[in-house]
């Protein structure tokens, strides 16, 4: 045992220390003290995934990272492992992957001793009775039905299945350094070294048989997509010359004369990627992946040929030793000035790294490719050849022509041979556009220099306000990084005035990315990402990144907004997309249709889809060109603005927005009228009453019902607020572990907080095969009186430990600029504007007292409760449709009413008030 003293290369900004210790049983593990963290984390990479999944059990190592979470010989109480990890304020998981499982949890700092003893005992002495086993089974059987219909396990199987049959690839699948050593040392030393030797895997998967192949493939959802795929010798070997990084970065470019531009020029694709993917220390593929149009459905030989022919390109140029200058020293500020993230996910990244790199390289990964070798990568280039290919291509267009089946998910499929004369066909018959390497990048960041701003600001301030817009400004006071975000909420109360405006809207952000793409890829490449979304209220430019080169990426989408013209060609590409959007709706997995319903029901001005639906097909290119001067013709610009950037300047970018939209003698945009401001209201349940919808699941091959029960409690405020999240906070895990292990009623079984424009409440969350949504809506009333009980029985030791896990959580610090301005932003959306929010809601809990809990569990969420407001949505999968007839039929008790119409009960309802809407709603 004993500390080797190894150098492990970190980032400049990185203040964390970090050090190599190997214990006497040989476990290696790397120690990181963080002066600045809030939570403590840890997790545990095992060299075991499902590629040893013996012959005959599928599943097994996925089952055993199931099991090893119910109890161990020290701690034997079935789940109570995560039931103190929860109530500690922290979050445990795992996940098994071809060749490792990995284990992780974090959790209020004060409490890491015990999680982590807690955590080694899983690997010391762990319990499997025979009845958790079998309970336990189901649960990971109900995650695989969740998964059945997912079109990408779906290919990524089909992928596995046409290879090797003998081959595992073929198979389904804060403290002081000291401390923490003396902690570790302590706890994980008893794990018994078995001297086992690392799983080997036999040879290539991929044969002759399995290459210069076609795949036809039938999806479950509308589109079309194509694989691309060569296996490769893994880049794992090669990480420090980045072959991968470099071919995958060239090969899937988005700027001018890259291969995505003549085939999106052309009409025929709408994404592409291309990157090394499904890779082990063994074996490797290098996938390109493309979505494809209608059209380029149709020519699926002329891309596959211009995708080769971009490879001979890179070939006969040979490798560019400025591209690879470029991209090393765009990822090394990349990784010097790397956003902090939540430790949790810190350690899964590094203790997957421990397996794969020596320890200096534990935090970079293969991150920094620094070593030019014209050599390395011209190998890979030269595997990416026609007699080396498999290309899987999926379309429902496919269906009733394909004479083959893959056995575990049932995917229809067929295989042609094509040979390399057949593709160097495809090469001399595609269109013969003008393919070119990319342009030197001028967006790459030189002023890495941070302002001093005088006004340390600890909340965001208005810095301006007219009546076009309104400016909330925050400087960076946490992060010290040369990064800056800024916000812009278009209100424009035409946009959601109709499902047709609703639909426009939507397309309108999507061109508008559409045009920027091969501009502004490259800022994206350099470090700087936007994005326009479609709102309920209009729509928001986001532009986040380094602060150096941000304006001058924003001006030009303002630009581009502004002087708006609508291409025909492009409108029908992407109202083709959106289309199929709306057309797969019905599609998405059974709890997030109830989750939908549910927002459909509480938000007043919500459209729903099937009126798009309605819609789309009728609408015109000439349609949006009428529509989107009339959507500015009237508009108000919430901003935000954080980070390393300077109040001036601030005020300066406002205001250039201001003169581009609202002056000149004709103007794009005039400022609301007082009655035009948008307001977020929400329906108002009636106290004491019972509601539920009930609905039959849109797809009928998913056999999984879903529920979603919502219990509505009050108006945004501090007091109720704390006592509401309490109540999730003692409920959750107790949830988790009645309904789902004990019950077994399926996999997604979930207590969270709701939250609708500051009206707030709470919902489980339930999918099943097992039980109809009916019943699952009884056994969660049964959980209620069951809690009851518990929290009646609570002991002020426990009531206190409780207030203060949330405290902790709450006083947890923002980790990056993003986390920070997230957080002050949804403040601004809502109208809430409470920026103090955690300091006053730590201080509400601080004086609660346990009567004060249970009085507030009486009056809203006890079965039964007079003020209690519930409503259920009820999505019938088709094991239960039977259920769901007797359901409709069924005459409602009389606190329990069936919700028929959604929209005449929206309109019977009454609303909440808004705290949004109009210049009143500021603050200054």
């Amino acid at each position: 045992m004993g500390e080797a003293a190894v150098e492990i290369a970190k980032p400049r900004t990185d203040t964390r220390e970090y050090r190599r210790i190997v214990l006497r049983n040989s476990l290696e593990v790397l120690l990181i003290s963080d002066p600045d963290t809030d939570k403590a984390a840890a997790s545990m990479s095992v060299s075991v995934g499902y590629f040893s999944d013996p012959e005959g059990f599928p599943g097994l190592a996925h089952f055993l990272e199931h099991m090893l979470f119910y109890a161990s010989e020290k701690y034997p109480l079935e789940d109570s492992y995560s039931k103190y990890i929860i109530e500690h304020g922290g979050s445990t998981n795992a996940f098994t992957s071809s060749e490792h499982t990995n284990y992780h949890f974090d959790v209020n700092s004060d409490c890491f001793e015990e999680a982590l003893d807690r955590f080694a005992q899983f690997f010391v002495k762990p319990l499997m009775s025979a009845d958790a086993t079998t309970r336990e089974i189901k649960a990971v059987d109900s995650e695989n039905k969740k998964n059945l219909l997912s079109d990408a396990r779906r290919m990524s199987q089909l992928q596995k299945h046409i290879s090797v049959e003998g081959h595992p690839y073929h198979k389904f699948s804060t403290e002081s350094l000291d401390k923490i050593q003396s902690l570790v040392e302590h706890k994980f030393q008893e794990i018994q070294n078995k001297d086992r030797s690392n799983f080997h895997i036999p040879g290539q998967p991929c044969t002759s048989e399995h290459l210069q192949i076609l795949v036809k493939t039938v999806p479950i959802k509308l589109g079309h997509k194509l694989r691309v795929i060569w296996p490769i010798t893994p880049s794992i070997h090669n990480y420090k010359e980045g072959p991968c990084r470099y071919l995958g970065h060239l090969i899937g470019h988005k700027g001018e004369g890259s291969l995505f531009y003549i085939l999106k020029t052309l009409g025929w694709a709408t994404s592409l990627s291309a990157r090394e993917g499904d890779w082990t220390c063994e074996f490797s593929f290098f996938k390109v992946v493309i979505d494809l149009t209608d059209a380029g459905h149709e020519h699926m030989q002329d891309i596959v040929g211009l995708l080769f022919k971009y490879i001979s390109l890179l070939q006969q140029t040979g490798v560019c030793k400025w591209i690879f200058d470029e991209l090393s020293a765009i990822c090394e500020t990349l990784f010097h000035y790397q956003d902090k993230i939540p430790p949790i996910g810190y350690v899964v990244n590094v203790s997957s790294n421990m397996k794969l790199y020596p320890p200096i390289d534990w935090l970079v990964g293969s991150s920094l490719p620094s070593k030019f070798s014209p050599d390395v990568i011209q190998k890979l280039l030269d595997e990416l050849a026609p007699n080396n290919v498999r290309i899987f291509w999926e379309s429902k267009n496919f269906e009733g022509h394909t004479d083959m089946v893959e056995p575990w998910y049932g995917t229809a499929y067929s295989i042609e041979k094509i040979t390399v004369s057949m593709i160097q066909q495809w090469m001399l018959a595609a269109p013969n556009e003008h393919l070119h390497l990319p342009s030197p990048n001028v967006f790459i960041p030189t002023d890495l220099s941070l302002k001093d701003v005088q006004e340390k600001a600890k909340f965001p301030v208005l810095l301006r306000k007219s009546s076009y817009s309104s400016l909330w400004y925050k400087p960076d006071t946490m992060f010290s990084t040369p990064k800056a975000y800024v916000k812009i909420d278009f209100n424009c109360p035409f946009a959601s005035s109709s499902p047709e405006a609703d639909v426009l809207t939507d397309i309108f952000t999507r061109l508008l990315m559409d045009y920027l793409n091969e501009y502004a890829y490259y800022a994206r490449v350099a470090g700087l990402y936007y994005g326009i979304n479609h709102t309920d209220s209009g729509f928001q430019v986001t532009v986040t990144g380094y602060n150096h080169k941000l304006r001058i990426l924003l001006e030009t989408i303002v630009e581009k907004i502004a002087n708006f013209k609508v291409k025909p060609d492009r409108f029908l590409v992407i109202k083709e997309m959106v289309t199929k959007e709306y057309q797969n709706f019905k599609f998405q997995q059974p709890y997030q249709q109830a989750m939908y319903y549910c927002s459909l029901i509480l938000q007043d001005n919500a459209w729903p889809w099937m009126d798009g639906l309605e819609v789309i097909p009728h609408l015109e290119a000439d349609d949006l060109a009428k529509f989107v001067p009339m959507l500015l013709s009237r508009a108000f610009l919430e901003c935000y603005i954080g980070g390393n950037i300077e109040p001036k300047e601030a005020e300066s970018v406002i205001h250039h927005i201001e003169d581009i939209f609202y002056s000149g003698p004709r103007p794009i945009s005039q400022p609301l009228f007082p009655s035009q401001y948008l307001t977020n209201r929400v329906i108002k349940l009636d106290r004491g009453m019972s509601y539920f919808y009930p609905a039959e699941g849109l797809n009928p091959s998913d056999e999984n019902s879903a529920l979603v029960h919502y219990i509505q409690v009050h108006r945004d405020d501090f007091l109720p607020n704390v006592k509401l999240q309490l109540f999730a906070l003692i409920a959750k895990q107790q949830a988790f572990h009645q309904l789902r292990s004990v019950e077994q009623l399926g996999y997604i079984t979930v207590l969270m907080r709701r939250n609708d424009s500051g009206i707030r409440g709470v919902q489980f969350i339930i999918q099943s095969t097992v039980k109809g949504p009916g019943h699952i809506d009884s056994r969660v009333v049964e959980f209620l009186k069951m809690f009851e009980s518990k929290l009646y029985a609570m002991s002020e030791d426990e009531f206190k430990s409780n207030v203060n896990a949330l405290i902790d959580m709450k006083l947890e610090k923002h980790k990056n600029l993003r986390e920070e301005s997230g957080f002050y932003w949804r403040e601004i959306y809502d109208g809430t504007l409470k920026f103090d929010r955690t300091e006053a809601e730590v201080a509400a809990l601080k004086k609660l007292t346990q009567k004060e809990l249970t009085d507030f569990f009486n009056e809203h969420i006890k079965v039964g409760a007079p003020q209690k407001k519930t409503l259920s949505v009820r999505v019938y999968g088709s094991l239960h449709t039977s259920e769901y007839a007797d359901e409709k039929k069924e005459a409602n008790q009389p606190i329990e009413v069936k919700i028929d119409d959604i929209f005449k009960f929206r309109k019977s309802q009454p609303l909440y008030g808004s705290f949004k809407g109009g210049l009143g709603h500021v603050k200054l």
